[in-house]
């Protein structure tokens, strides 16, 4: 089973979209969302969710009001703010850390686990997808995509198919460590603007750090040529290969507007260099070695 992850530096450079395209070509793979804290792939894929799975994220402080003696301590404590003056606690600003609990004198405070959301197993007309979405203010995003990928993988065995596409976060936080720790592949996605090469330095040199093979996509290549051939010179300068080149169309928004890939929608300037890419990508990932 092979793991290719999209991931880009910044959030709008069409990582979600070349995704779903990536997907709709794909002939036997599970796609996971791990872009958990804005989760848009289900707009393109209309998944049907067959299994609801809990997510416990970070624990939560409970006082008990029986035993509590309100001395306080807690709230000096606390360094979240997240015991009232009332000695109460503010469910969204607790980050379950404990210390509450370790400096009660009367053992008035535990910790309960607490549901931060919900992982999801679905069909859809490309295949099995599985997704994730956050309760609002929860944090442990990171711990989510980590579910994600293991329901992924799981379903992929289950299955008998040998390829799991990440759709992964934007720019290089834990989310995005979790979305690409161990993956034959991660496909880069850029735009020729002013910030391009410093976000893509920034994310390619978190794969290099989890020695991960990367690739990059320039996308909408055409509107600033000169600002593309510079990421392609980086790129070289770096040892890493462009696996492909795509055109600026409208009919990525038409599209999406349609609630379709836009390798589905209509014949297009765009869709070739996507049937590119993907054979570029199928050849890095059988071989390894991009």
């Amino acid at each position: 089973m092979r793991q290719l992850t999209v991931i880009s530096g910044k959030g709008g450079t069409g990582k979600t979209s070349l995704t779903a395209a990536l997907a709709s070509l794909a002939t036997n793979a599970v796609i996971a969302d791990c872009d958990v804290d804005a989760a848009d792939l289900h707009l393109l894929l209309h998944p049907r969710v067959e299994t609801t799975l809990p997510f416990f994220g970070l624990d939560l402080a409970v006082i008990d009001d029986q035993r509590c003696i309100s001395c306080g301590r807690c709230r000096q404590a606390c360094r979240f703010g997240a015991i009232s003056e009332d000695i109460e606690v503010v469910g969204h600003a607790c980050e379950g850390c404990g210390v509450c609990a370790h400096v009660c004198p009367v053992d008035a405070i535990s910790l309960v686990r607490r549901e931060s959301g919900q992982a999801f197993i679905s069909s859809t007309r490309h295949g099995p997808l599985v997704h994730a979405a956050l309760h609002t203010a929860e944090e442990a995003s990171g711990k989510l995509v980590s579910l994600v990928r293991e329901q992924a993988r799981q379903v992929a065995s289950r299955q008998g198919r040998d390829l799991v596409i990440i759709d992964g976060p934007p720019g290089i936080g834990c989310p995005v460590i979790a979305a690409i720790a161990g993956v034959d592949l991660v496909l880069v996605v850029t735009e020729p603007t002013v910030t391009a090469v410093h976000d893509l330095e920034r994310i390619l040199g978190v794969a290099h750090h989890f020695d991960i093979p990367a690739a990059v996509c320039i996308n909408k290549c055409d509107l600033v040529e000169e600002k593309a051939t510079g990421i392609e010179d980086h790129c070289r300068e770096m040892g890493v290969e462009v696996a492909g080149r795509l055109p600026y169309d409208t009919v990525v928004t038409e599209a999406m507007l349609h609630g379709k890939t836009v390798v589905e929608f209509e014949e297009n300037a765009v869709t070739p260099s996507i049937r590119i890419l993907w054979k570029k990508v199928q050849q890095m990932l059988r071989s390894g070695d991009p």
